[in-house]
């Protein structure tokens, strides 16, 4: 009755983050060998010292840190150019704004320590006199866990340590990975963690099942681009962190730490939660999480819209054929392969030929194929032309493409679409494509006609006419950039991009 009181009297006088540390310790603190491991999400910000020169600026990036959402900070020594561990190392832990985790990542690691390791460990005990509140220890290193052990009990801390493992190479199968995990666990870490580099996304679901066999909280994912869903679907499995990145210091895997606050919401990521997402390759420049995310919270549905960078369709959807990955919007280069791993097509995807949307039919799990590209992209663009006082077209369709020249640049997935939607709006149609072939297969399907791509820097379109790109020119980074010479841009009446 007494500790509950007084628990109840501390938990008053502490913030939000304050709150998040003093339940999560005291839960590592009481958990036994048969225990499941549950927690709120914990958001670790992953500060790459390459950008700064001093102590000073360390501090500064995390109190960057704290306003971006982060619960905690990740600080590589080892990559602090010139360090001086009892003067950086006293400026940082005497002005922390949040719990810190401190790593000194030797080469034979994968980081960039190769002085005496006798002092590379001294590092960490001095990390531990100054009250750090999580020390990182390499399993190979692990030999030195009962001197640090000694070290805490002598100095009165209450930090906390991680013992990990960095994978070199692919994922290794589930089995060697649950030995990994099994070889921490008996060094009597308070935490452990596991990093590999992910070569295809499928290997991924390696990286989940291994949460079902921890006894202690479990820190596991893949690093690169192919590794995003390690970190966004972490809450949903089990784990203990998830990384994010500074703003203006992307890393490649990591989410941003203000998508995970603002897209994401991962503090309401659990067990129950369903996954959906973008299958694509490449996939970074999709705004879909900022659009469907906020719309799951304004309706209480508990799922997630997360990018997947897949390579391999079979292989992708033969990895999770779980009822839990609901649904899938498809983008370059899928749209048409897609249609052969469908158990079931819309009339209109097949007409056209391509899919972008796919559901899991939640009575049988069956793959349900649409294309909702056409009739979307086809009315942005009327709206467009209406909003602009283009509504000129023939009145007896009632649409302001009747009768207009659509010129399409590009003949795939998106193109398809969008050549049917103009078709079935009265447009008149010539399709560019870098296969001239492809585009003369399409323009014969809608009654257009072909050009080959070269001569589309020398097309003179009519006034009025309508130009669409569905070709990845002008993607992300590269988003100025469009498949016509620019002066043509006055000869169109509307310049519209789609690259999904």
């Amino acid at each position: 009755m007494i500790v509950g009181l007084w628990c109840l009297r501390r938990c008053s006088q502490m913030t939000k983050n304050d709150l998040k540390i003093f339940f999560w310790t005291v839960s590592v603190n009481q958990m036994g060998s048969n225990q499941v491991w549950k927690h709120s999400v914990m958001v670790c910000a992953a500060i790459t010292t390459h950008q700064y020169v001093s102590a000073e600026q360390i501090v500064n990036g995390m109190h960057q840190a704290k306003a971006e959402g982060a619960d905690i900070v990740e600080l590589r020594l080892d990559c602090i150019t010139n360090f001086h561990s009892h003067h950086d190392l006293k400026i940082i832990l005497q002005n922390k704004p949040l719990p810190v985790l401190i790593v000194n990542r030797p080469k034979w690691e994968g980081g960039l320590y190769e002085g005496d390791e006798n002092k590379r460990l001294e590092a960490l005990q001095l990390a531990v006199e100054l009250s750090a509140d999580f020390i990182d220890v390499e399993l190979k290193a692990a030999s030195c866990l009962p001197t640090l052990v000694e070290h805490m009990r002598n100095h009165n801390s209450h930090g906390k340590i991680i013992v990990s493992c960095y994978v070199d190479g692919t994922t290794p199968p589930h089995e060697v990975l649950l030995q990994l995990v099994e070889l921490m666990q008996a060094t009597g870490a308070d935490i452990i963690k596991l990093v590999t580099l992910a070569a295809d996304i499928t290997e991924i679901k390696r990286i989940f099942s291994l949460f079902l066999y921890c006894q202690v909280p479990l820190i596991a994912y893949s690093v690169g681009e192919r590794g995003l869903i390690s970190q966004l679907l972490s809450p949903k499995f089990g784990g203990f962190f998830v990384y994010g990145s500074l703003a203006g210091n992307p890393i490649p895997g990591l989410p941003s730490l203000d998508s995970i606050q603002e897209a994401y919401k991962l503090e309401h990521v659990n067990a129950d939660t369903k996954v959906f997402g973008l299958i694509s390759k490449p996939v970074s420049h999709s705004r879909g999480p900022i659009l469907h995310n906020p719309s799951f919270k304004d309706v209480n549905y508990n799922g997630i819209y997360v990018p997947m960078f897949v390579d391999d369709l079979k292989k992708f959807f033969s990895t999770y054929p779980s009822p839990d990955f609901s649904g899938f919007s498809v983008g370059i280069p899928y749209k048409e392969e897609v249609l052969r791993f469908c158990d079931e097509v819309h009339p209109l995807a097949q007409s056209i030929g391509a899919v972008n949307t796919i559901i899991r039919r939640p009575r049988d799990g069956k793959l349900v194929g649409y294309n909702t590209d056409c009739e979307a992209a086809i009315t942005a663009i009327e709206d467009a032309l209406i909003e602009h006082g283009c509504n000129d077209g023939e009145a007896s369709l009632g649409s302001p493409l009747a009768g207009r020249l659509f010129v399409l640049v590009g003949a795939g997935g998106a193109g398809k679409a969008l050549a049917f939607g103009a078709k079935s709006r009265g447009a008149r149609l010539v399709i560019f494509d870098i296969d001239f072939d492809r585009a003369k297969s399409l323009a014969c399907a809608v009654f257009g006609e072909a050009q080959p791509f070269k001569e589309l820097v020398n097309f003179q379109p009519e006034k009025g006419a309508i130009l669409a790109n569905a070709t990845p020119v002008g993607m992300h980074p590269n988003t100025d950039r469009i498949p016509v010479a620019e002066v043509l841009h006055p000869l169109f009446k509307l310049l519209w991009k789609t690259t999904g």
